[in-house]
């Protein structure tokens, strides 16, 4: 018998880094996420097998139960399966029973977004595997990859929320976001997939003084989502860049990339890969495509 596991991708609008301190982050969910299909089978292992969203394996290989048990690690070309038993063997801890009762699985993951696109390829299959194993995902994640959780919040949720870490607990405010200027906003994709982890590191090097931003990036999170009209969202945008260009001592992405894009740009997530948001009066696509980024997305087509 088949168990199938759904989860959402994620777009981090405001809060990134800061986030992991306590301020408000504001996410949205995508339409795109990841499949998980489950089914039981022999050997005391795991067949595993991962599909992009154009139906090309990118990831198969079989991993025996002992190896995710004592949580063996391979050759450093094995990355990927690496990753896939660490975070396996913290499942297996926080619930023994998926392997103890069970010889052994096919699970096939199928992805609606092509993984270098950076919507959440590692918090989707995090929060699937805790679905299919009945435990806590957001503790999963802070047992194998570490970081704030919102992904997951977005991976669990199918509308906008604004998430929180309270005495290190995630807070999930779900919200209402429907301005009437959604055909302005654009998601741009930087033709390179950040890595979370990396940037996550710099970030931690370079902790001084956050405690005095972590109120100034809640107060433009509440305006941003009040904003009653373009402007107002596109000065909370602005504001938004200013001050974690000074958090993180970094040019924004537009001064860098776009310094004369007509309208505003914003980094999403971790700085420097990834998507951007752009809002501006005219359909941005041929700007974009003319500086080579060829992925434009208007902002209905992948908000759920």
């Amino acid at each position: 018998m088949k168990k199938n596991f759904y989860s959402n991708g994620k777009l981090l609008i405001t809060g990134e880094y800061l986030v992991l301190d306590g301020a408000k982050a504001f996410a949205l969910p995508t339409k795109f996420g990841q499949n998980l299909i489950v089914e039981e089978s022999e050997g005391q292992k795991i067949h595993w097998k991962s599909y992009d969203s154009d139906l090309s394996i990118w990831f198969e290989d079989t991993i025996m139960y002992n190896s995710i048990v004592k949580k063996e690690r391979f050759n450093d070309t094995d990355t990927i399966k690496n990753t896939l038993i660490e975070i396996l063997h913290e499942a297996y801890l926080m619930n023994p029973n998926f392997i103890t009762d069970k010889n052994g699985y096919l699970v096939t993951t199928e992805l609606s977004f092509p993984k270098f696109w950076g919507l959440g390829t590692s918090s989707s299959l995090i929060n699937n595997i805790a679905q299919w194993l009945q435990i806590d995902a957001f503790e999963l994640l802070i047992r194998s990859f570490g970081g704030s959780g919102y992904d997951i919040a977005c991976a669990q949720n199918n509308m906008p929320i604004v998430y929180q870490l309270l005495n290190q607990k995630p807070v999930i405010e779900r919200i209402i976001f429907k301005p009437n200027f959604t055909n302005q906003i654009f998601f741009v994709y930087l033709n390179k997939k950040q890595n979370s982890k990396t940037a996550i590191s710099s970030y931690y090097k370079s902790h001084v003084n956050i405690e005095k931003y972590i109120p100034i990036i809640n107060t433009i999170t509440n305006e941003l989502i009040k904003g009653a009209t373009v402007e107002e969202f596109e000065t909370a945008l602005q504001n938004h860049e200013t001050q974690m260009s000074a958090v993180l001592h970094q040019k924004t992405i537009k001064e860098i990339l776009f310094p004369d894009f007509d309208g505003v740009i914003k980094s999403l997530g971790a700085w420097g890969g990834d998507f951007v948001m752009s809002v501006s009066k005219e359909n941005p696509s041929n700007y974009f495509k003319d500086k080579g980024f060829e992925i434009v997305i208007p902002y209905e087509e992948i908000i759920l």
